[in-house]
């Protein structure tokens, strides 16, 4: 055999460390690519070593493949066509796509550490499971992610007269928006006599906000047990979406049905014009209801929400997420109404009567009696002319009351906004009726 040729080969002597080096990284590569995808991923690993390999070769004429295989850079050009082979034979015994086992693979080997993982992608991990969740059209929850979500916007210009007069009779029925209410919402309601069924005397309610059975009976220091709750509040509205409406449709806000509920009067001056990130019904029965009537009323005139309130709505409708929303509920006719008798509206204490037994008739007279002598005649007294009407004193434009307790003594409640003696201070749900 030549000498030359033997030099080639270069077979004498230890093997160099690069040797041992790279032999080592390509068996590594090929094992980790192995248990990352497989023999895919094993073949695309040695493939893009080698072709790696090959291609230093090829430019500088050795590598660590030098003392092994013969000097020169036909060895590199080999190199080169074995790990293109190799990564075509990978690319033909891939998975499809949508196999596991690559997630599974690429997720293992190149994903960050859990620590990493978890702070980095923490908002995503835990998605909302009502938000994720296809919900049926007519569901709270649909409509929920239907709103619009905004920041609240600045309480500047609110006041009640923004929404019109107070308990308008919009629906021109002859009775007004209060006693509306009071007749839908109270079983066994009955109304004053010659009120044309409108002025609701007695009746009882299941306080949606406690859960209490409340009675009703109308009169200066009972009626304020029981408000008429605006469900979304017109503070809250104002700053969500209501500043740009026109007085019309304020108006139909503030006195709509859907949007207003009889509870008990205590509980909504707890409310307020919270939301339902700031307050809910202590009746928890009742918080799926009452957060999809909001959902409802705010669907109904584009009122948008925070975000901290569409969180804590979306969170109370995660324990009900088939929970519908409400349908506008009209009071009943007038015509239904049942009065209150006579004897549940009158003020007069009742008297018994004693029936007495009839006396018996005197025995007929056995001789005919004289005639009695004509009397003389009598001129009556004249009869005095009846006193004319004392009209009463006008209440006068500056009158003050210093609580509803004054306003009650006086005979003056309720007082509604632009009378005499209104103060905000006594109205404290700022519905423009005070001390109801």
């Amino acid at each position: 055999m030549p000498t030359s040729f033997q030099s080639r080969r270069n077979t004498s002597g230890p093997i160099p460390k690069s040797t041992t080096t790279g032999l080592g990284a390509l068996v590594a590569l090929t094992i980790l690519g192995a248990l990352s995808a497989g023999v895919f991923g094993a073949a695309v690993f040695f493939g893009l070593t080698i072709f790696g390999t090959g291609l230093w070769h090829a430019v500088v004429g050795r590598s660590w493949l030098t003392p092994i295989l013969p000097h020169g850079r036909k060895v590199g050009v080999l190199s080169l066509v074995t790990g293109i082979v190799a990564m075509s034979l990978g690319t033909a015994v891939a998975p499809p796509p949508d196999d596991p086992s690559i997630a599974s693979g690429v997720s293992t080997s190149l994903s960050p550490s859990p620590s990493a993982s978890r702070s980095s992608a923490a908002p995503s991990e835990t998605p909302s499971p009502v938000a994720v969740t296809m919900a049926p059209d007519g569901t709270a929850v649909a409509a929920l992610a239907q709103l619009e979500i905004k920041g609240r916007a600045p309480k500047t210009g609110y006041s009640r007269e923004e929404f019109g007069q107070a308990w308008l009779d919009v629906d021109r029925n002859g009775c007004d928006t209060r006693n509306d209410i009071l007749r839908r919402d109270l079983t066994q309601a009955r109304t004053k006599p010659g009120s044309q069924g409108c002025a609701v005397m007695t009746g009882a309610l299941q306080d949606p906000f406690t859960g209490n059975l409340m009675e009703f009976v109308r009169g200066t220091e009972s009626s304020g047990e029981i408000h008429i709750d605006h469900v979304v509040a017109l503070s809250d509205a104002w700053q969500k979406g209501a500043q740009q409406w026109t007085q019309e449709q304020r108006s139909e806000f503030a006195n709509d049905p859907l949007n207003l509920l009889a509870v008990q009067g205590v509980a909504n001056q707890q409310k307020g014009d919270g939301d339902a990130a700031t307050w809910l019904p202590a009746n928890k029965a009742f918080r799926c209801d009452y957060v999809a009537r909001q959902i409802a009323v705010k669907t109904e005139y584009e009122v948008w929400v925070t975000q901290a309130e569409h969180d804590a709505m979306e969170d109370i409708l995660f324990e009900c997420p088939e929970t519908m929303l409400p349908s506008e509920v009209e009071p009943p006719a007038t015509a239904d109404s049942i009065d209150a008798t006579p004897a549940a509206t009158s003020t007069e204490p009742m008297v018994a009567v004693t029936p007495t037994t009839p006396a018996a008739a005197p025995p007929a007279p056995t001789t005919p009696a004289a005639a009695p002598p004509t009397p003389e005649a009598v001129t009556p007294d004249p009869i005095p002319p009846a006193p004319e009407p004392v009209e009463p004193d006008p209440v006068p434009a500056d009158v003050y009351y210093q609580n509803c307790t004054a306003v009650r003594e006086a005979g003056a409640d309720p007082i509604y906004r632009g009378q005499p003696g209104y103060s905000s201070k006594l109205d404290r749900d700022d519905d423009g009726v005070a001390c109801e």
